[in-house]
């Protein structure tokens, strides 16, 4: 077999192996309890990925057989997922840009601010009819009761430094994860409204409510909470941007090394050619 079509069905085994964590990663995007409140772009990961190892093996054994058409088939489609890929990376990438968090004076987590996020975000996830929808998954995971398990005290409670929007939301699934998504959207008031700590999910006595328009929109009762506030809205946003984030990473290596089998890919694909009309040559068919 020729240098380059060995090559060829070398990387494409890796190509193979490479879709088996871009599967993984869609659905570990598609198992997280706030993809799952928001269903937005669960599953292309995981199609993006079968399709990779389905092509691949194609172009494995393309390459590994001399066969002109599988190969021909492979680059083509090759060429299409690796064009799709790239625009779901981008696309994450342009629309989880913006953070939309700032860090409260004297506390050791983050806010959030609903308008800190991209139009996109906004419009399709919390400004679209299905927040009511939203809400309602988010207050059945159970989370901001979860909070009392593990702070006891005010201090214990402002001086966190390890809140994050992604682990509060997880911390109904693995404790140890614990952090603010809850904390700093839908589980307490905004810090500027000004309430007492009584426990982690019931304030009193405001001293500021004309801070924050979510002031008023707070609520002890345990059903309410600050699901409907912006700030529960932002920490959402929060979540879906660390999770997309993430997985971006192994988007970008993935390109990457498809982008450099198809390149030694289409060598071998000419040299297939070659050998080819090589042997219709010595056969007197030309």
């Amino acid at each position: 077999m020729a240098l380059a079509n060995n090559l060829t069905a070398i990387l494409n085994l890796l190509a193979l192996l490479c879709s088996i964590p871009i599967t993984a990663s869609g659905i570990w995007l598609a198992s997280k309890p706030d993809n799952e409140c928001v269903n937005l772009l669960r599953w292309p990961v995981v199609v993006l990925g079968v399709l990779i190892l389905l092509v691949s093996a194609c172009g494995f054994i393309g390459a590994y057989q001399y066969k002109e058409t599988l190969l021909a088939v492979y680059l083509c489609c090759m060429a299409i997922l690796i064009g799709l890929l790239l625009v779901v990376l981008i696309f994450a990438f342009v629309v989880t840009r913006p953070d939309g968090s700032h860090q409260v004076p004297g506390r050791g987590y983050k806010e959030y601010r609903l308008e800190g996020f991209s139009n996109w975000l906004r419009e399709n996830v919390v400004d679209s009819k299905k927040w009511g929808k939203i809400r309602a998954c988010l207050a059945d995971t159970n989370v901001c009761p979860k909070l009392s398990q593990r702070f006891i005290t005010a201090d214990q409670f402002f001086s966190s430094s390890s809140i994050t929007p992604l682990q509060a939301f997880c911390y109904i699934l693995a404790p140890t994860q614990f952090s603010g998504f809850g904390l700093s959207g839908c589980c307490k008031p905004p810090t500027a409204c000004g309430y007492n700590f009584v426990n982690p999910t019931l304030w009193q006595n405001p001293t500021n409510m004309a801070a924050d328009a979510d002031c008023y929109l707070w609520n002890n009762d345990q059903s309410q909470l600050c699901y409907n506030c912006n700030s529960c809205k932002a920490g959402l946003l929060g979540n879906l941007r660390k999770d997309w984030r993430k997985a971006n990473l192994i988007l970008i290596i993935t390109v990457v090394v498809l982008i450099c089998v198809y390149v030694i890919a289409c060598s071998a694909f000419r040299n297939a050619q070659t050998e080819d009309l090589f042997r219709k040559y010595k056969q007197g068919w030309v």
